[in-house]
């Protein structure tokens, strides 16, 4: 019985050790995709970044009808690539506002504007934008 006791322990400590080690990383995945996966404000737009050092910052945008973005620095250029088109409506602090049309596929160079503004989607379809910015050196 002692036989039988060590063998059954002897197997299966080790496979329980085994399967703890290896879901260890399987649950940081999971959580590493919920973080970034994580819902933006209801109405604002999310904001994935991609890369983030000192020469650029990468990220998609992804506008829903109806969702706003913060207010986009005026002071950086930046090259902008539609993922998904449509509408976007730029409100700049002076209350001037300026429909802009993107094509999916298009890309554009955006240079600096005097003004900041803030960008909604007007149209009746999601906008997926993936955006580099420029950032000026130190």
């Amino acid at each position: 019985m002692k036989h039988l006791i060590r063998l059954f322990v002897s197997l299966v400590v080790p496979a329980f050790m085994l399967a703890g080690v290896a879901a260890s990383p399987a649950i940081a995945q999971d959580k590493a995709k919920d973080a970034k996966a994580a819902p933006a404000a209801k109405g604002m737009a999310k904001v994935t970044v991609r890369a983030d050092n000192d020469k650029v910052r990468v990220f998609e945008a992804e506008f829903k009808p109806g969702d706003e973005n913060k207010a986009v620095p005026s002071s950086s250029s930046r090259v902008v690539r539609a993922l998904k088109g449509g509408t976007l409506m730029r409100t700049y602090a002076d209350g001037k506002t300026q429909n802009v049309e993107w094509k999916t596929g298009e890309v554009r160079f955006i240079a600096p504007d005097k003004t900041a503004y803030t960008a909604k989607n007007v149209g009746k379809s999601d906008v997926h934008l993936y955006v580099v910015v420029l950032k000026q050196p130190k």
